[in-house]
């Protein structure tokens, strides 16, 4: 037993003395541990890091690649207008009610509102005026109870607005002597739940919670009208307390594509027109600057290196209707009779044909993404064309150009095939020749115009001087020299600008000297941004009050949150490419010799860049859009695979359902103009039209046979006329996997 005894304690004590081993060595195994639990924490942010980013650099070029089309389409729509007297006997017409609109003079009367009765049985708000805090107590009930405001309200209260908005100045002058601090909120577009949740957290306008609004109240959001009546109704009722700049959305052809004219004529079926006709003109009634203290500026974009106080502050506002409508140049004010002569005394002194070289000018420039057009001017070409087609009056700013016809457009005389041609003058017909024309000086009203184009639609950047803003299409990129130069010369120490939606809702740059504040949280997708206010007191330091809106993002951890907005950024991208598709197939095939249906992921990224102009990351999103060869080269065919189309028309040509693909928002506007009665319903004489109007835009040729066909056959009925929302249906892109998900 004794030697039993003494195993058992030799055992024990090498336990023990293997415990103690353990127990000596834990702080060194437990810091490694805490080394690579770390180190892989890093990577896994990171990446998350990195795929936030580019699903919000996806986000935004979409979003400004959208307003670059709009502005391209009003541009054309101002070209067509102002230099010819028809297109098919009916173009002008169509367009003339959208960009010179005779507003009603019924509309300037009480009449308005007075002939139109409430019935009984209408159980929404109702209000009186002049407006009392009841009154818009009720506003805020009924609108978080989804009430809709009678059309005889809307009217009495625009009509109201516009009345107070015409007394007021362009540059409103606050001061923070006679209360605590003043707020300042960037853009909702239509998020009544931001507004509400930022009346909640900073109290309702009063005399002792005045607020300055900074413009881009409507479009996108699904609740415009009811955000943009209570921010009317509070300016009616505390009209030294509530404070509304104009934003580059305040513009009833940007309400076409997103969303605002929708909204009202389906809220408002049978007053719509009137009640669009109404915030047309108060939306060109608004004051477009504010300042604080005398050291704060408050503008919706941003500045430029035109841009003069004195003189935004003399100009007559309301006379820019939209800043999507350039100022009208007549060509019979220049003297082309003289100038065509001349031109023809030079052609045949030297014999040359300048227009040579502005075809080789042309085809050396000539991309994947080259589209032949009726007149032979290319999208990129006309967008050369900035400042001399829109006649402005600097260099540094910019609206995009009408796609105008080349006989039409700016040329340049004889310049080298490898340099960009230079735009100084005007080649106009003129019988049997073509004459060149120096380029007027801007007139009176299009320096007025200029003004307010920049304050609404300039961003900053980091690089100094002023170029123009050709990723938006409309107004300038400032630099902090620019800034610093108006601030100086007005005396102004802080710029306060909206318009850029940013991921923690505000945003300082330019040494501080800017700020940019946006308060539409949730702006791309649940969960993408947050919104964000600024209080500002007495001693002009601003405070930043973020917030988001969410009702399910609360329960989603940081990664479902980024799957979520990068699921939604890349759908929007894929149909993106799916439109383009004949473009990008004709640039991947330039490298393809063999046809072998693969190419080099740099070759690759390359087309998808020329031809997009997205300015987009193409390498790290190249995963997510194609697959990889075994060789490692790309599959450029995958990038459309889990894509196909909406209703098949076998009567439709593949070329023509890329064209009504790609350019879908553009038809659907172009409808809404001439859909008078907000129907939904067109004929098919007026569908012709339309198309005719379209194809100019365009500049392509279609064959009037093959549209013939196509709206007989999508007149289902066979009574005459078209419905435009199942037309359109037809060419919208479907993603495949959707569908199987769905059918499962």
């Amino acid at each position: 037993m004794g030697c039993g005894t003494s195993v058992a304690t030799e055992t024990q004590v090498k336990i023990l003395e293997r415990d103690d081993e353990v127990k000596t060595s834990s702080p060194a195994l437990t810091m490694k541990a805490a080394v690579l639990i770390q180190r892989w924490y890093r990577r896994y942010r990171a990446r998350l890091e990195m795929r936030r980013r580019y699903t919000w650099n996806i986000f935004q070029s979409i979003e400004y690649a959208g307003e670059q089309d709009q502005l391209q389409l009003s541009s054309f729509f101002s070209f067509m207008l102002d230099n010819f007297t028809s297109l098919n006997e009916n173009g002008p017409d169509l367009i003339s009610q959208l960009l010179d609109p005779v507003v009603d003079p019924w509309l300037d009367r009480e009449t308005c509102y007075n002939l139109i009765p409430v019935p009984e049985s209408y159980i929404g708000p109702r209000i009186s005026f002049p407006l009392s805090v009841s009154d818009t107590n009720t506003l805020l009930n009924a609108f978080k109870e989804q009430q809709t405001l009678h059309a005889r309200y809307v009217l009495q209260l625009l009509y109201e607005t516009k009345k107070l908005l015409k007394q007021m100045p362009n540059i409103i002058h606050l001061s923070t002597s006679y209360t605590k601090e003043i707020t300042i909120c960037g853009d909702l577009h239509g998020r009544l739940d931001d507004l509400l949740l930022i009346f909640y957290k900073n109290g309702l306008p009063s005399a002792e919670t005045p607020y300055v609004f900074n413009g881009d109240f409507v479009d996108r959001g699904k609740k415009s009208v009811e955000v943009v009546i209570l921010l009317f109704a509070y300016l009616l009722l505390y009209p030294d307390n509530m404070h509304l700049n104009r934003g580059n959305h305040e513009d009833h052809i940007m309400n076409l594509r997103y969303g605002f004219t929708k909204e009202v004529t389906q809220k408002y079926k049978t007053h719509g027109r009137e009640i669009l006709q109404l915030f047309q003109d108060v939306f060109s009634l608004l004051p477009v600057a504010t300042v604080i203290d005398g050291k704060i500026l408050i503008v919706h974009g941003g500045i430029s290196d035109q841009t003069d106080l004195d003189f935004l502050g003399s100009i007559d506002r309301h006379k820019v209707k939209s800043a999507l409508r350039l100022p009208k140049h007549s060509l019979e004010q220049l003297d082309i009779g003289q100038s065509s002569r001349q031109a023809k005394r030079l052609r045949s002194a030297d014999g040359s044909r300048p227009s040579s070289s502005s075809r080789s000018c042309s085809k050396s420039q000539r991309t994947p993404s080259h589209r032949k057009r009726r007149c032979g001017i290319s999208r990129q070409d006309s967008s050369a064309s900035i400042s001399s087609s829109s006649s402005s009056s600097s260099s540094s700013s910019s609206l995009c150009s009408p796609r105008t016809p080349s006989c039409l457009s700016p040329r340049a005389y004889p310049t080298s095939p490898s340099m960009p041609c230079s735009i100084n003058v005007l080649q106009v017909p003129f019988l049997d020749s073509l004459s060149s024309l120096p380029l007027p000086s801007p007139s009176q009203h299009e320096q007025e115009w200029k003004q307010i184009v920049d304050v609404l639609w300039s961003d900053p950047k980091t690089q100094e001087g002023c170029s123009p803003n050709t990723f938006r299409g409309g107004g300038c990129y400032f630099g902090p020299d620019v800034t610093q130069r108006l601030l100086l010369q007005h005396g102004l120490q802080l710029l306060i600008r909206s318009h850029e939606c940013k991921q923690e809702g505000y945003e300082l740059c330019h040494s501080g000297q800017v700020i940019t504040i946006f308060s539409a949280s949730n702006y791309y997708e649940e969960g993408s941004n947050r919104g964000a206010y600024i209080k500002l007191g007495r001693e002009l330091v601003p405070r930043f009050y973020q917030y988001q809106v969410s009702r399910t993002t609360r329960k989603l951890t940081l990664t479902q949150r980024v799957r979520a907005a990068e699921g939604s950024a890349l759908r929007a991208l894929k149909e993106k490419l799916f439109a383009h598709r004949s473009e990008l197939m004709a640039g991947f095939q330039q490298y393809d010799d063999n046809c072998t249906g693969i190419i080099s992921v740099s070759e690759w990224a390359q087309v998808l860049e020329s031809v997009l102009r997205l300015d987009l990351p193409w390498r790290t999103l190249r995963p997510q859009l194609a697959r990889l060869a075994p060789d490692g080269s790309v599959e450029y065919q995958s990038c459309f695979q889990d894509m196909g189309t909406g209703i098949p028309l076998p009567q439709v040509t593949p070329n023509l359902a890329e064209t009504l693909f790609r350019y879908r928002t553009d038809i659907e506007i172009i409808f809404n103009i001439i859909d008078k009665d907000h129907s939904g319903l067109i004929s098919i004489e007026e569908f012709r039209h339309t198309w005719r109007l379209f194809s100019a835009h365009l500049g392509v040729d279609i064959d009037d046979r093959a549209i013939d066909d196509l709206a007989r056959s999508i007149d289902f009925n066979k009574d005459g006329s078209i419905d435009f929302t199942e037309f359109l249906e037809a060419f919208r892109v479907v993603h495949k996997l959707d569908q199987g998900s769905a059918n499962q």
